[in-house]
């Protein structure tokens, strides 16, 4: 049996997913390179990394709004970034009218 992978942030075929926005915070608090999207992380890595995200989170009652300026507006920055690029991937974060 193979070990399961994520394809990475870049690699995201359904644009920011709960895995895509691991790594935007990771990058955002700093403990992953801005180059790093986590392609070819096991579960267990990417676990590690949800982790310390949450705990970093938890320091801001887990709202964008209470990070410090610069943090917030990195997360404003990163973000944006990372929903134009999986848009031109052919993300499409409307909801159609099943879902």
């Amino acid at each position: 049996m193979s070990k399961m992978v994520y394809a990475g942030l870049n690699n995201d075929k359904h644009g920011i997913t709960m895995m895509g926005r691991v790594v935007l915070d990771g990058r955002l608090f700093g403990l992953i390179p801005e180059t790093e999207d986590c392609e070819g992380w096991d579960l267990g890595r990417m676990q590690v990394l949800m982790d310390k995200v949450e705990r970093e989170w938890d320091k801001y009652d887990n709202l964008p709004s209470r990070l410090p300026d610069d943090l917030r507006e990195r997360h404003t920055q990163l973000y944006a970034q990372a929903m134009d690029a999986a848009r031109k991937r052919g993300w499409d974060p409307e909801l159609g009218e099943n879902d």
